[in-house]
């Protein structure tokens, strides 16, 4: 009697115990199934400019708490947009690094609103022997003459552009590169205003790029670069004009009038006489 029910005892703690694990198995399957949030990430490397497809794309399950702002959930909703900036593999897509819904590949993707793109001839020299690539940022010197000089000696180099961006050079336009290359053309992303500035310099003198650091925001004021600056040799003072003499007062000349004729008579008074003119 006493080993039947401990037997009983102990099946009905088995049975006890095989629920609990079940229970316990589906509430942690239920919280962590709760816990994470499918996105879209890259399924390899995305180069800048490039177009998205289902290729591209695959869905990952990522913790909730951490989901980057502007993620996407459903992958179709990216079909056929373009990177503004290169992607790595796992990375999350996002709203901030997409062109805006209708823009097509290339480089006009990546071009900021408002702004223009416009290339310029380099050589390994002006190119900064190859170390502005795309994503770096450049100042524009102009060498050309001085307005109204003449003397070839009296040419100025002047920074007529500053904190420029590099969307290419030649044809790369991939950021993630930092091995240097030379090239005969840079793509420099300007504004309206600065495009026909860089036209104007490139027309009147030769160009060269400084490159800066993509951190630096300072905009430092330069009088330019001439042949006098350069070696310190004081420029002279522009002739002045004589000094204008002082007036000398005008002298007045007057001249005596013969005095008028006039009709005389002799008066006697008593014993004294005058004589009345008329």
């Amino acid at each position: 009697m006493k080993n039947s029910r401990a037997l009983v005892m102990l099946a009905v703690a088995m049975l006890a115990g095989l629920a609990a694990v079940v229970f316990a198995s589906r509430w942690l399957i239920q919280t962590s199934s709760n816990a994470v949030t499918p996105i879209a990430v890259a399924a390899g490397d995305v180069s800048l400019g490039e177009p998205l497809n289902a290729s591209l794309i695959r869905t990952v399950n990522w913790p909730t708490g951490s989901v980057p702002p502007g993620a996407f959930t459903d992958p179709k909703t990216l079909e056929g947009r373009v990177v503004r900036t290169s992607l790595g593999r796992g990375e999350p897509v996002i709203e901030s690094k997409l062109a805006p819904v209708g823009t097509k590949g290339g480089l006009s993707a990546v071009i900021g609103e408002g702004n223009r793109a416009i290339t310029v001839r380099v050589n390994d020299v002006v190119g900064v022997a190859g170390f502005a690539l795309p994503g770096n940022y450049v100042d524009v010197i102009v060498n050309t003459q001085e307005p109204g000089k003449s003397d070839a000696q009296q040419s100025i180099s002047k920074i007529v552009l500053e904190k420029i961006l590099v969307l290419a050079v030649a044809q790369q336009v991939n950021r993630d590169d930092t091995a240097p290359k030379v090239v005969n053309a840079v793509t420099l992303e300007v504004t309206p205003d600065q495009a026909e500035k860089l036209d104007l310099a490139r027309s009147v003198g030769t160009l060269s790029l400084v490159l800066r650091n993509q951190v630096d925001k300072a905009t430092l004021p330069t009088g330019g670069a001439t042949k006098f600056t350069l070696l310190g040799t004081p420029v002279a003072a522009p002739a002045s004009a004589p000094a204008a003499l002082p007036a000398r007062p005008a002298r007045v000349h007057y001249a005596a009038r013969p005095a008028a004729k006039r009709d005389c008579v002799g008066v006697l008074s008593g014993v004294l006489g005058s004589v009345e003119c008329f």
